[in-house]
């Protein structure tokens, strides 16, 4: 929170000064200028995306049918509301940290951009109802999206939660307390290692390329990344549907599970 690229190329040149030779691979999200990778400042908002649509079709729901709200009008719910919108999606709310807009027929992500260019907020947007961050999370919706700050989703208000779909974008948006009540209600939670994985993996991606000193098409970063989050994907959801477990649950015991087999076939000390 609170970086962006020029702040990772200092960290890179302050890294590389003391070493006395430039080493991109230090850090990423730098710009691609200095080793950065085509594709990264868009990748967890791409990976949002894809975890929507492996979602939308697991339960049935059309794309083109879909209606969506996002919490966090920011790098990563702002892209995330473009590229949903531009692949059919109805985006019916979103929200920054003013407050936000609601408007059931959707919304148009490129005019509110506009918009909130000129102004630095979404709020006031014309054509929209005017609703507060409290609210936009208790939106009539398919799929709720996250992508602000952690705890928005509680004991308090999880009952209230309308949408089928949760995908958390951001880190921790719901509490412990919440989650139990949304796993009784039968609400479907992709949690956040698994749904904001997008942004590491380009990252990773970056360090790749750094090492190599070879770089990627984007168009061949957003193809592996689409491969990569949908294979993730189906593995915790075959383990969520195989041990009765919750998402959230299938995706620590993969992940958790891949750790322990590492340290037991490398035999660490002690």
């Amino acid at each position: 929170m609170n970086t962006n690229e020029e702040i990772m190329s200092w960290i890179m040149d302050t890294y590389s000064i003391n070493q006395g030779y430039s080493v991109p691979g230090v850090v990423t999200g730098k710009p691609v200028s200095i080793g950065g990778s085509r594709g990264r400042s868009g990748a967890t908002s791409r990976g949002v995306m894809y975890m929507v649509f492996a979602m939308l079709k697991r339960l049935g729901i059309p794309v083109e049918e879909a209606s969506i709200a996002i919490q966090g009008y920011g790098k990563v719910g702002g892209f995330a509301a473009q590229l949903l919108h531009d692949s059919g999606c109805r985006v019916v709310a979103v929200s920054d940290v003013g407050g936000g807009l609601y408007r059931e027929k959707g919304l148009d992500p490129e005019a509110i951009n506009r918009y909130k260019r000129d102004s630095g907020t979404v709020v006031g947007f014309p054509g929209a109802d005017a609703l507060s961050n409290d609210e936009l999370v208790e939106v009539e919706c398919d799929v709720l999206v996250p992508a602000a700050i952690e705890g928005v989703i509680t004991a308090k208000n999880a009952d209230k939660v309308k949408a089928s779909i949760i995908v958390e974008a951001a880190n921790g948006p719901i509490t412990f307390e919440g989650d139990k009540i949304l796993n009784e209600r039968g609400i479907f939670v992709v949690p956040d290692i698994l749904a904001n994985a997008g942004g590491v993996t380009v990252s990773y991606f970056e360090w790749v390329q750094d090492l190599q000193a070879y770089f990627w098409s984007e168009e061949m970063i957003n193809a592996r990344l689409r491969e990569i989050m949908e294979a993730a994907f189906d593995e915790v959801f075959k383990l969520h549907e195989s041990k009765e477990l919750t998402m959230r649950q299938a995706a620590h015991w993969i992940g958790v599970g891949r750790v322990a087999e590492a340290h037991l076939t490398r035999g660490l000390f002690p």
